[in-house]
């Protein structure tokens, strides 16, 4: 018999190394500044690397893994993960241009990210587990939860032994993905559909209600990353908190917060109605944005802005789901499209509100009230896409 427990570990700590690579260098941005001379401008280059990679990942994935294979891109997923972090720890010092070597050590892990990001998610979906909303909810609870444990241990690490052993921290965060190798090798991996069964991108874009779950994904990224890369900065500013405090105070109360809502979700997910919740997530996101950016007292917007994690927390997942059920043929293609939706909008969402900001005299709240389209429109899609997905769900 199968052991898909075994499965699940493994994906969940594949989320948890998507976590440590997407959160660990930002922690770093100002030493690379202060310690390794890297002007800001380029600094503010490696998150723009890091999820432009991501995104031709997603592209590359919609066409060929299926032809590969999920064990062989899921193995490969983690190999790029640990030499990426391993490579941040060492490239910098033995190259000529630090900044040279962060950016290929970046480039490196994004591939793994970008892998794991569309495999994790259709290999769990592939497995023969009940309440498949609720068990991909918690599945993604994962990623918030390694999240705050990077922002947790690193802080905690630097505390001890100084912020100069970034580099041995670095190398120390490699272990876990090294280690998942081998469960991704040895555990049992279903596929979605049968060869040549799966839908072509072609066919996916002739579906009406796909490119209502991508208008989803689009929206469902920048609601989160929106906030939650603008929540340190919004802790400093409001609050007048240090940089160490704000990250506690700002981007990992915010991952506690979302993590809450999916594991709350995981657990008594099967006893709500999907879509529903997504909409109720949607109009909360909506008050949140509102609050961080109207509100006249700074704690207030502070709650906002960790209240929005749990607004969010839904969204990717729901929408990962809801486009599972509805279009139950899409297959790998489809979810690395809807992967790169969802960079995408984790892309040009934080972008749109710095834009904004600065427009406006570097009034982050201004541009956080422009940030309010993104749950709105969420929630107009939906409600569209709800009348398939309950369509779908009652056969």
């Amino acid at each position: 018999m199968k052991n898909y427990k075994k499965t699940l570990i493994a994906c969940y700590l594949g989320f948890i190394t998507q976590a440590i690579v997407a959160n660990f260098a930002p922690l770093l941005f100002l030493i690379f500044h202060n310690k390794l001379g890297i002007p800001l401008g380029q600094v503010a280059l490696i998150s723009t690397v890091f999820f432009f990679t991501q995104l031709v990942v997603d592209l590359f994935c919609a066409k060929f893994v299926d032809k590969i294979g999920y064990r062989k891109t899921v193995v490969a997923s983690e190999v790029f993960a640990a030499v990426g972090l391993i490579g941040l720890g060492v490239l910098p010092s033995i190259l000529p241009d630090a900044f040279l070597g962060i950016i290929i050590s970046v480039m490196v892990y994004a591939i793994g990210s970008g892998l794991i990001e569309v495999l994790v998610s259709p290999i769990v979906e592939a497995c023969p587990f009940d309440n498949k909303d609720s068990v991909m909810s918690l599945l993604h609870s994962f990623y918030c939860w390694g999240s705050v444990g990077v922002i947790l241990i690193s802080t905690l690490f630097f505390a001890v032994f100084g912020i100069d052993s970034w580099r041995i921290m670095s190398c120390l965060w490699a272990i876990i993905p090294l280690y998942n190798i081998f469960n991704f090798i040895s555990c049992p991996i279903e596929h979605l559909t049968e060869d040549g069964e799966g839908y072509t991108i072609g066919k996916l874009f002739s579906i009406p209600m796909f490119w209502v779950a991508i208008v989803l994904m689009v929206c469902a990224g920048a609601s989160e990353l929106s906030m939650a890369q603008w929540a340190s900065a919004y802790a400093e500013a409001a609050l007048g908190l240090s940089k160490s405090v704000g990250d506690i105070a700002g981007p990992c109360l915010f991952a506690v917060s979302m993590g809450i809502c999916r594991t709350f979700y995981g657990k008594y997910g099967k006893k709500m109605d999907l879509i529903k919740f997504m909409i109720g997530s949607g109009l909360l996101c909506l008050c949140c944005y509102l609050l961080a950016s109207l509100s006249s007292l700074p704690i207030l917007g502070l709650i906002g802005c960790i209240v929005c994690g749990f607004s969010v927390a839904i969204m990717w997942p729901g929408t990962i789901s809801i486009s599972s059920k509805t279009i139950p043929l899409g297959g790998t293609a489809m979810f690395a499209l809807l992967a790169m939706a969802g960079d995408l909008g984790g892309s040009v969402g934080p972008a749109i509100v710095g834009y904004v900001t600065q427009g406006a005299g570097d009034n982050l709240k201004a541009g956080l009230l422009v940030g309010c389209i993104f749950p709105l429109v969420l929630v107009i899609a939906a409600a569209i896409i709800g009348v398939s997905y309950r369509k779908a769900a009652s056969k």
